[in-house]
Order: structure tokens, then sequence, then C-alpha cells
């Protein structure tokens, strides 16, 4: 009897010990703060060819903007690169011959795209998350007026920069 006695004193030491741990416990808070954000990108505004004294050409050219969900921000195009241009009368040039266009936010053209000076408007949105474009359309015309109809032969060209304030 005396094994028998020796392995239920072996095994309730063996319970005693069970019985007898302990623990603890702590937590700790998980932070982050998500910044606002947006990216921009734009197509070529490709006008067809000009024909002096037949008809104005329009054609038009996607903004793309992606922001952080619900963040407002606002678009606006500069006077391009052109020296002479302004938001209200923008140039494009081949050497140092100009010819006269304009960007628009109506298919109307009659509301001129810009940064809010000289009577232009800016375009206006809210982020609808980082991987879902917003887009707005840039509509162009190259009128059929006295200066362009005097240009000389050439492929014109400009450089707008699209800004994004958010």
């Amino acid at each position: 009897m005396r094994k028998n006695h020796a392995m239920t004193l072996i095994l309730g030491a063996m319970l005693a010990g069970v019985a007898n741990s302990a623990t603890t416990t702590a937590s700790f808070s998980v932070t982050e703060t998500l910044l606002a954000t947006c990216s921009a990108t734009a197509t070529t505004l490709a006008f067809s060819a000009y024909t002096p004294g037949v008809s104005a050409v329009t054609n038009s050219s996607t903004i793309s903007v992606k922001c952080t969900k619900n963040t407002p921000y606002t678009i606006s195009l500069n006077k391009g690169t052109t020296a002479g241009g302004t938001v209200a009368q923008r140039l494009m040039a081949f050497g140092a011959n100009t010819l006269q266009y304009n960007v628009y936010t109506t298919a109307a053209v009659n509301v001129i795209f810009g940064d809010g000076s000289g009577g232009s408007q800016t375009e206006s949105g809210i982020g609808a998350g980082v991987a879902t474009a917003n887009t707005v359309t840039v509509f162009g015309k190259v009128p059929d007026n006295a200066v362009n109809q005097a240009g000389i032969p050439g492929n014109y060209t400009d450089t707008i920069t699209v800004t994004v304030t958010y």
C-alpha cells in the first residue's frame, strides 16, 4: 500500500501546483491617424486639325481625382506655359507663333475652367476613396477668329497644370 500512497502524494502535489497557478492580464490601445490625400491624372486635350475660315474646333479631355473618402477638394487650372497666355485667353505656341484656345467646365464652352481669376471657375468634389476616381471633363475650343485665321501652319502646343487643393 505504500506504493499507492506515494503515488497519491505525487499526484496530489501536481494538482496542488495547478491549483496554485495564477495569471494576470494587461491591455494596450492601438491608434493610427489616417491623413487626407489626393492624386490626379489628366488625359491629353488633342484637337483635330484646324482649317482657318472653316469653323472652330472643339474636343475634350478628362481629369481624374482620387482622394480619401469624404475629403473635399478643388481643381484649378493655370494659364498654361505659353508666354502671353492668360486664364481668360490661353495660347498654344509653334515657335514664336501662337494660336488662341481655351478650356471650359461645360460642353457649351461658356464657363472658363481656371483658377477663379478673371471670371474663370474651378471644379469641386468630395473624395470617394483612393481606389475610386472622380472624373471631371475639360471641354476645349480653338475659335475660328481673325487672330487664328492669320496663323502660320504648324503643330501648336501648350501645357496646363492641374492643381488639386484639399
